[in-house]
């Protein structure tokens, strides 16, 4: 069976989209993912983006890392998805519905409440999450948020010298999160801006993490560090984040269609 599918990118966090609303797909397994996503072998991406039929959102999408596990959010993805269905719509996820807006060249997404308590992220044990009392090396008191996923916040004098591709995996793995973490590493730049890195859980270090910029976003904003509206800079670009009266956060930024092709779903997948 020879599949479509549509490449795309938010900020360089990138994508392959596969559309399952309208044509039956064989099931994507945690292998199929792992294989699609191969950079060498494969079509090549950060994370797999399966769209499918709901019952009371306008539809799903499911979201593989590239290591073939399945996670609840992905803020990029969103903005990805509203460009290439090109209007307003309400987008079931596991992580919750997300609400999207396209935009010329983009697109904002509601990406509801972020949660804070500690068994929401979730962690091993109950602790304050707006400075946690652990340190990995020279990171130390970090915060932790869920925002359709799990986040930990560590804000850094400079986050380019920190070596995420060291600690990132040892933290993302760290018992104490027992569903793994998103590891973000941010620094204040100037009045409301941040430059943030991120460590993905399942998919290593990535040029853009919309889920990230809104986690750190909020967790600066706890601290008061900046004011309800910032700019998140990550590698690939920048984002604006928004938390809002009603305490959902609005995440407003680009993204990319690359190209089009299809596979054979039994060579690859």
């Amino acid at each position: 069976m020879r599949v479509p599918f549509v490449k795309m990118h938010g900020l360089g966090n990138d994508f392959v989209v596969l559309d399952a609303r309208a044509t039956d797909l064989p099931v994507l397994g945690k292998g199929s993912a792992r294989a699609i996503a191969d950079r060498h072998r494969g079509v090549g991406c950060d994370q797999i983006i399966l769209l499918e039929p709901h019952a009371t959102a306008d539809f799903a999408m499911r979201i593989f890392n590239a290591d073939g596990t399945e996670v609840e959010a992905c803020g990029n993805a969103s903005r990805a998805v509203a460009l290439l269905h090109g209007e307003p719509a309400e987008i079931a996820t596991a992580g919750g519905v997300v609400r999207v807006v396209p935009g010329d060249g983009g697109a904002s997404v509601d990406m509801g409440k972020p949660r804070f308590d500690w068994d929401d992220i979730p962690l091993a044990y109950a602790m304050d999450t707006l400075a946690l009392p652990v340190a990995w090396d020279e990171l130390d008191n970090p915060a932790a948020a869920n925002v359709g996923n799990p986040h930990i916040v560590f804000f850094v004098d400079d986050a380019n010298a920190v070596l995420l591709e060291e600690l990132g995996p040892r933290i993302e793995t760290d018992p104490l999160f027992p569903r793994r973490i998103n590891v973000n590493v941010a620094q204040l730049t100037g009045t409301n801006e941040l430059r943030l890195r991120v460590w993905e859980r399942g998919a290593g270090l990535t040029r853009a993490c919309g889920t990230g910029a809104c986690a750190t976003a909020v967790s600066a904003m706890r601290r008061g560090l900046v004011a309800r509206t910032v700019q998140v800079t990550l590698p690939g670009g920048p984002l604006t984040i928004v938390w809002n009266d009603d305490d959902r956060i609005t995440m407003s930024g680009p993204a990319t269609e690359s190209f089009r092709g299809d596979f054979e779903w039994g060579e690859l997948a």
